[in-house]
């Protein structure tokens, strides 16, 4: 609904396009509770082992919460990381009252490398606080750096999915078609943007 900029599209990792709202009524679970903790949409499948007292795999990487279902008890995850490689390329991480947006390819939406907001003071994603607070966005950073590297260790260390993405040359949408865009900026009077495009994606106009 505007977030980002974006209008009727779930292309980012950021915080209302990645936010699954769930109700869950359960026999002897608590009533009327609202739970803001920060979950997985894979934390659902270890919830619902322990609910029906079935042994969990040692292989999930999810994190059951049927302790906040039975008895009110916050039992989320310290933080969050957030993936998009369809629309652009971001990972994110969400913690605390904060979310922290790197890009790697902004999918020729002009977002910056670094993003940091607010999420209860502005919902709506409208202030990049990057430059204000470093030290969060520094904190974010090794947040998502300590979760790269658990889950390359986990898997292995076979190449992280978002390398093969932008090694291919970014979301599918950006492969070589933003000299195709440059003739729609034309024709609707924004060829303004064209020499944004040429500094921000140089790779885009070689051979011109």
């Amino acid at each position: 609904m505007g977030e980002l900029g974006i209008y009727a599209e779930h292309g980012t990792a950021d915080h209302i396009t990645c936010r699954i709202p769930m109700i869950i009524k359960w026999p002897k679970g608590v009533k009327n509770h609202v739970d803001h903790a920060l979950h997985y949409n894979l934390d659902l499948l270890p919830t619902l082992a322990e609910l029906l007292d079935i042994k969990p795999s040692p292989h999930w990487d999810g994190k059951s919460y049927a302790k906040t279902i039975l008895a009110g008890e916050t039992c989320g995850h310290d933080y969050l990381v957030l993936g998009q490689m369809a629309h652009v390329c971001q990972r994110s991480v969400r913690f605390d009252d904060w979310l922290y947006i790197r890009t790697y390819h902004d999918g020729f939406h002009f977002f910056p490398k670094h993003m940091l907001f607010n999420v209860k003071e502005d919902p709506y994603e409208e202030h990049n606080l990057a430059a204000e607070y470093p030290e969060i966005v520094n904190k974010a950073a090794a947040l998502l750096f300590d979760w790269l590297d658990d889950n390359l260790k986990k898997n292995n260390y076979q190449e992280d999915v978002l390398n093969i993405v932008m090694r291919e040359g970014g979301p599918f949408h950006a492969k070589g078609n933003l000299k195709h865009y440059l003739k729609h900026l034309i024709k609707t009077g924004r060829e303004a943007y064209i020499e944004r495009y040429k500094e921000v994606h140089p790779e885009e106009f070689k051979g011109e």
